[in-house]
């Protein structure tokens, strides 16, 4: 964790990450919307549209939503967390993976 000059929190590596992934271009405010769907939704749309992802748009999209989880660690209120928990079963619904 570093602090750069003028601002009043650290940088985490993970911020970077979310803000500049170079495998999915995110839309903006996504994990803060309250419905699991819509986050599925962009979460698949962005991966499926990238072309510099490094696995299948099925694991990009499951592991940039697994990771903003984590990321959020215990930060994360219940329901924010139920919500993005719905999205990972939305998520797998929509590239057909219900019996994984």
């Amino acid at each position: 964790m570093t602090r750069k000059p003028g601002r009043d929190r650290p940088e985490y590596w993970s911020d970077e990450v979310t803000r500049t992934s170079d495998a999915l271009d995110l839309e903006e405010g996504i994990f803060a919307t309250d419905d699991p769907r819509r986050i599925a939704e962009s979460l698949k749309h962005s991966a499926e549209a990238s072309d510099r992802r490094k696995g299948t748009p099925y694991q990009s999209a499951m592991s940039m939503l697994t990771f903003y989880v984590n990321r959020a660690g215990t930060n994360l209120s219940d329901e924010r967390r139920e919500v993005l928990e719905k999205a990972k079963v939305e998520l797998r619904h929509l590239f057909g993976r219900d019996g994984d």
